[in-house]
């Protein structure tokens, strides 16, 4: 995909409203395009990652990454080999419709990136990663655990 395109479409459609007003409405314009186009470009490809993140969050054993290559974002369908086979019909349990909000220390979000950027998935992905590993600790655990403090 190419950004480039939809970038010159939009100096093209303000190119058309300005050439309403006089001369300097039409400089003002080319000006503010020129001004916008970078800005412009990583905001579309924003878009692009948190679209790619929707579409992610619906697959069974996969992921979709945008990767840019010469400035131009690709959207690439990434499988899951150790992922778990597609979910049979009304197993439900394990499906990706909840959401919540996390906050979390600056420190913290930027250890979690890092840690996800390392093993090639999303934040979310590693997130639920984490939170599945640990869930499946904290029940294989058998109960027996002591606490406190000991007096000799």
């Amino acid at each position: 995909m190419q950004i480039d395109g939809y970038v010159q479409a939009l100096r093209e459609d303000l190119a058309h409203v300005a050439a309403l007003g006089d001369e300097s409405t039409a400089r003002a314009a080319e000006l503010l395009a020129v001004a916008l186009e970078a800005s412009v470009a990583r905001r579309l490809q924003e878009a692009l990652g948190e679209a790619a993140m929707e579409v992610s969050s619906q697959l069974d054993n996969g992921r979709v990454e945008v990767r840019i290559a010469g400035g131009d974002p690709e959207l690439v369908l990434v499988r899951d080999p150790e992922a778990a086979p597609a979910q049979a019909a009304g197993d439900e349990a394990n499906v990706l419709d909840a959401r919540i909000t996390l906050r979390l220390p600056e420190a913290l979000k930027k250890r979690v990136e890092d840690a996800a950027s390392r093993d090639g998935v999303s934040v979310n992905t590693w997130i639920v990663q984490a939170l599945v590993r640990n869930a499946n600790t904290a029940r294989r655990s058998s109960g027996k655990r002591l606490s406190g403090y000991g007096r000799s």
